[in-house]
């Protein structure tokens, strides 16, 4: 009798530490990587590397927080490699695509698309993938956790203010890891559009209003359209002054470059039909922080029909 329920107790301590296991994941992330460039390369190489990076990005815990199966975040890592430098060395470039849904709907919103032109690394067939947040043992999985974390700063802020400062510290302390290695993308003076000056400008107080703009944006804007139409855009509207105060701290400013990048068709979309002093401010906002795209904003604010 106490066997038996030993076993019994024994089965439910297993099915509740499946469960937490199930339900702790955080990424549905889509990999792939592409060597159509290289010649004369086993292609079970790139195979392998892809269903390892997916079991990295996958498999892994990142946060302390429980995620749902539908709770995921679904992003998407595209690995192009277009040099082989040595016998296990390689060089590329990177798209990191992240969509989130919205609040009622069955949208999903860019929240950011960057290509990242600075991969470098070496791997070799049947090496296991090797990390850890406080050293950089590994070119190709810093690279890789750095963008995890941008992502989950990124969505968590998106909900709450300033929620992501936790997953941008810790992208911040792989930048800090990486300063004496090889590898290009990681240091202040290679140029001012790498990994370095993303997370900085995410977490330089000097531009803290582009993280205002985030929550006011998505949660406070995108999320109420549904039931408000009217309530969700002018609040979009007025995210745009918080884009334009840290656009006016340093003009061409990075991240709100790659903001718009990211978000400049959806925001055209949002104004379309929006009041005429909704429209004109936020075209008005718009021209002065992408002046180079002044004239895709015109073409893109105009009405069907107009």
């Amino acid at each position: 009798m106490i066997r038996t329920l030993l076993v019994k107790q024994m089965i439910v301590f297993f099915l509740v530490m499946v469960n937490v296991k199930a339900f702790t994941q955080e990424f549905k992330a889509s990999i792939s990587v592409s060597a159509s460039e290289l010649e004369g390369t086993d292609r079970r190489i790139f195979e392998e590397l892809q269903s390892a990076l997916y079991e990295f990005v996958n498999e892994r815990t990142w946060t302390n927080y429980s995620f749902s199966p539908e709770e995921r975040i679904e992003c998407t890592f595209m690995l192009s490699l277009s040099n082989r430098v040595s016998g296990s060395e390689y060089e590329g470039r990177l798209n990191v695509v992240f969509r989130r849904p919205v609040f009622q709907t069955s949208y999903e919103t860019p929240m950011f698309n960057f290509i990242d032109k600075d991969v470098r690394f070496k791997y070799d067939m049947g090496e296991t993938l090797n990390y850890s947040d406080n050293q950089y043992t590994s070119a190709i999985t810093s690279l890789f956790a750095y963008y995890v974390y941008i992502i989950l700063g990124l969505d968590f802020d998106s909900f709450s203010p300033n929620g992501g400062t936790p997953y941008f510290q810790k992208a911040q302390s792989i930048v800090n890891s990486a300063q004496s290695s090889i590898e290009k993308g990681w240091k202040s003076f290679e140029n001012q559009r790498n990994r370095y000056w993303l997370v900085e400008n995410l977490l330089n107080s000097s531009y803290s209003s582009i993280r205002q703009f985030s929550y006011k944006y998505h949660r406070r804007g995108l999320d109420v359209m549904s039931g408000n139409l009217e309530m969700g855009r002018s609040t979009i509207a007025e995210s745009l002054e918080d884009l334009r105060k840290a656009n006016r701290v340093k003009p061409g400013l990075f991240l709100v470059q790659v903001i718009l990048e990211t978000k400049r068709e959806e925001i055209s979309n949002i104004f379309k039909e929006a009041s005429p002093m909704d429209k004109t401010k936020a075209l008005n906002i718009l021209t002065e922080i992408d002046p180079s795209n002044s004239a895709t904003y015109q073409r893109l604010f105009a009405t069907e029909g107009q």
